[in-house]
Formats: structure tokens, C-alpha cells, sequence
């Protein structure tokens, strides 16, 4: 009895220690968050500091998404030339240089560039943040220490609203009776100390990154067999041996991945890496981050003025909850039910916003939502999010690290992932411009995504629950 409690001592003592190692990791998902959404209160404060209108403002917002495309394409070939921990480290000091630029910016075309740098740092963090999770957890809890990925994301988001609300809540009153966003704090406008904040993060990511172990798979590539051998022995325990046999026998059989690994197939690609672009796509194609890039600006702008950046925190909470819920039931019902849940979930959420901003009616020259269907908009546009959160936010970064062949893991998890950022930049951008043309249309746009994405998942997705990653085929 005695010798089985201590088996079962050094088995929690094991998944304690991954669950810590993926946590760290899992911080740069939290800047990703952070440092992707903490424009959305600050947005009002540029247009007016800078006096530009929404087109502007648009390249502007998304012009971080370019950068992410970039960090994400480049992010798997150098994690494979540098390893795992060298790559979170650069992404820190990427995300703090971007931070602090973007505080003190001359001009909003310097504002976009500091962005696009935080944004390559955004991207890096996208691909390295899944890929060492997936190479360190053990099959049983990959999914539920995977989703750790995304939970850090929307605690990132989060933790953005909340910090930009107390510092729009420590700005000066302005004429019109409210906070002034414009107003000065400590010699520098409120709005600057809200994209500032993201530097503390990047400290504590910097620091966590320092002190977890290198990947396993990336110590036996460059024939350090001890060293992985002494991590596996800390996150496997008595199956560290086997999993490093494993390891090293598909290292062995296959050529480092690269670019040209995935090319084939009728259109140009294989048939798999199609799949994960097309996952990628379809998670920004919803219009998920209108909600939390604009969310600020847009119950704003139809009349839910009492305080709209207040009201942007629900998302997120809400956001923080699903993402529990994905935790706890990725491992047990698998990735491609709770997929199917959150597509439907996600066109009820979208389809009654939709006819919610249809019935918007300008007053005084701004969109005003009449009667009942400012809080209807408000209620489902948060349908939408809790859908969202418990199945597609999680499942896109769990799936990318585990369904693709350790052939071209690296290599199509870098394109999928790049993928997700165009998308992602292709709403955003587009967003200000379409908002103001028509709202209702714009969101039975994204609630056809959502529709779409039912047969995409029937079709296309196998179910990849307690599948080992060197088992891919």
C-alpha cells in the first residue's frame, strides 16, 4: 500500500512540475492577449490625439496582426535553430521594446510600427507557446495543458480591460463630464500608460522562460541525449525512457521539416496543412476580435454610452469562463465535439446581434440602439464569446500543435499559424470601414463563417483525444 502511495506521490509530483513548466510557457500567450487586445481601450484616445478617422485608425490596430504573420511564419525555424527557451526569450524582449515604444509614440505611423514589432513578438509566442507544450505533456493531459495556451490568452485580454479601465477610471474629467482617456497622467496622456503597461508581462515572461527546461525533442535534435533525458525523467517519470526511444526514433526517420515538406497535392499543399489553414482561418473569420479590439468603440458608437469600456470587461470575463469550460472537457468528449458546439453556439450568438445592429437608427448624426436592442446586441454579441471560448479559442491552438506529422510539424503548424494572423488582419483592418457602412450586415457576414464551419468540422477534422504527436500520421 505504502509503495503505491508513493508511486501515486511521484506521479502528481510529475504532472505538478509540467503543469508548471506549461504555465510558464503559457505566459506568452498571455502577452499575446495582453498585448494584442490592450489597444482597444486606447483606440478612442488615438483617433483624437492624432485626428484620424477610421481608416487609419483601422492599419493602425491590425498593423500588429502583420507583424504577427511574420513572427508566426518565422517563430518554428528558429525555435529549430536556437531551441524553445531562446525563442520565448527574444519574444519578451520583443514584447518590452514594443511596449515601451509604443508609450511614447511622435506620430501615429511610429504608434503602427511599434505595434508590428510587438506584433512580430505576438506571433513568435503563437507558434513557440503550443509546439513546447505539446512536446512536454504527456498524451493523457496534453489537451487540458495545451488549452493552458489559451486560458493565458484571455487572461492576457482580460487583464488588458481591467488595467485599461483603472487607468481611464485615474484620468482627468473631461468637458463633458466623463474620464478623458486624453487627459495627462504623470506627464503622458491616460492612453499611453494603457499600451505602456504590457512592459510588467514581458518582465515576468522574460524571467519564467528562464528558468523551465529546454524542449526534450529539441535537446535529442542537437544530440543532447542526457539532458532530455534528465526533463523527461522530471515530466514522465518511469515512461521517460520509452519516450525518449520514441523520440529518437522519429528523429532518426525523418529529415528536418522544412517548407518544401509540405508542398504536394493537387493545389499546392498537402491536403493536411489545407485543413489547418482553413482552422485558422475560419477562427478569425467569426469576428472574434472585433469584440476585442473595437468592443469599446463599438457600444460607443450605438449609444451604450454610460461606460463602454466598463461594459468591454464583460467579454472578457465571460471569455475567461468558457475557456475553463474547454479545459475541463477537451480531454474528456475530445476536440472535434466541442467544435461542433461552438460553431452552433457561435451563429445563434452572431445571427441575433446581427438583426439587433440592424435595427440601429442614427440620432443626432450616431447609431443609437432603440427599445430592448441595446441589451439583446449586448446578451448574444456575449452568446457569441462564451461559444467561442469553450471550443474554437482553444481547440485551434491544441489542434495545430498536435495534427499535423512530426515530419512537418514545424513547418505547417508556421504556415497555419501565419494563416490565422492574415485572417485576423483581414477583419480587423476592414472592421472601422465596414462597421460604419453597414453593422447588421457586417456581423450576418461573420455569423455565416460560423454556419459554415459546421460541415468544414464534419468533414475535415479527425479527432486527435490521447493521440501521441509522434503517433500523427
Amino acid at each position: 500500500m505504502s509503495t503505491a502511495s508513493a508511486g501515486e506521490r511521484t506521479g502528481q509530483q510529475h504532472l505538478a512540475h509540467v503543469v508548471f513548466i506549461a504555465g510558464a510557457a503559457a505566459v506568452g500567450g498571455f502577452l499575446f492577449g495582453y498585448d494584442s487586445s490592450n489597444i482597444n481601450g486606447a483606440v478612442l484616445g488615438i483617433q483624437r490625439h492624432f485626428d484620424v478617422g477610421e481608416g487609419v485608425t483601422g492599419l493602425t490596430v491590425s498593423s500588429a496582426l502583420i507583424g504577427s504573420a511574420v513572427g508566426a511564419w518565422f517563430g518554428g525555424v528558429l525555435s529549430r535553430r536556437v531551441g524553445r527557451i531562446r525563442t520565448m526569450q527574444l519574444a519578451a524582449v520583443l514584447f518590452f521594446v514594443s511596449a515601451i515604444g509604443a508609450m511614447f509614440p511622435f506620430a501615429v505611423w511610429d504608434l503602427a510600427i511599434w505595434r508590428v514589432v510587438g506584433g512580430v513578438a505576438i506571433g513568435v509566442a503563437s507558434v513557440i507557446g503550443p509546439a513546447y507544450i505539446a512536446e512536454v505533456a504527456p498524451p493523457a493531459y496534453r489537451g487540458r495543458l495545451a488549452s493552458l495556451q489559451q486560458l493565458a490568452i484571455v487572461l492576457g485580454i482580460g487583464m488588458s480591460a481591467l488595467v485599461n479601465w483603472v487607468i481611464k477610471d485615474s484620468s482627468p474629467i473631461g468637458a463633458d463630464g466623463t474620464h478623458d482617456i486624453n487627459g495627462t497622467l504623470g506627464g503622458i496622456e491616460a492612453w499611453q500608460w494603457m499600451l505602456g503597461a504590457a512592459a510588467v508581462p514581458a518582465i515576468v515572461y522574460f524571467v519564467l522562460a528562464s528558468v523551465i527546461p529546454e524542449s526534450p525533442h529539441y535537446l535529442v535534435s542537437i544530440g543532447k541525449i542526457d539532458k532530455a533525458r534528465a526533463v523527461l525523467a522530471q515530466v514522465e517519470g518511469d515512461a521517460a525512457e520509452a519516450k525518449l526511444a520514441d523520440i529518437r526514433r522519429e528523429l532518426r526517420s525523418e529529415r528536418r521539416p522544412a517548407v518544401r515538406d509540405i508542398i504536394g497535392g493537387r493545389f499546392g499543399l498537402l491536403p493536411i496543412v489545407w485543413i489547418g489553414i482553413a482552422l485558422a482561418a475560419f477562427q478569425q473569420f467569426v469576428g472574434i476580435n472585433v469584440i476585442f479590439y473595437y468592443s469599446d468603440t463599438l457600444w460607443h458608437s450605438v449609444g451604450q454610452n454610460t461606460d463602454s469600456l466598463l461594459i468591454s470587461m464583460v467579454s472578457p470575463t465571460i471569455n475567461i469562463l468558457g475557456t475553463f469550460i474547454a479545459i475541463a472537457f477537451i480531454d474528456r468528449i475530445g476536440r472535434k465535439p466541442l467544435l461542433l458546439i461552438g460553431s452552433f453556439g457561435m451563429a445563434v450568438g452572431l445571427g441575433v446581434a446581427a438583426v439587433a445592429f440592424g435595427n440601429a437608427v442614427t440620432v443626432d448624426g450616431s447609431l443609437h440602439l432603440p427599445g430592448a436592442w441595446g441589451p439583446v446586441a449586448l446578451v448574444f454579441a456575449n452568446v457569441f464569446v462564451l461559444s467561442f471560448a469553450l471550443s474554437w479559442g482553444v481547440i485551434l491552438w491544441v489542434l495545430l500543435g498536435e495534427m499535423f506529422p512530426l515530419r512537418i510539424r514545424e513547418a505547417a503548424l508556421a504556415v497555419g499559424t501565419a494563416a490565422n494572423w492574415i485572417a485576423n488582419w483581414l477583419v480587423t483592418v476592414s472592421f472601422p470601414s465596414m462597421g460604419t457602412w453597414n453593422l447588421g450586415v457586417t456581423y450576418w457576414i461573420y455569423a455565416g463563417f460560423a454556419v459554415l464551419s459546421i460541415p468544414f468540422v464534419l468533414r475535415f477534422i479527425k479527432e486527435t483525444k490521447g493521440t501521441a504527436i509522434e503517433d500523427v500520421r
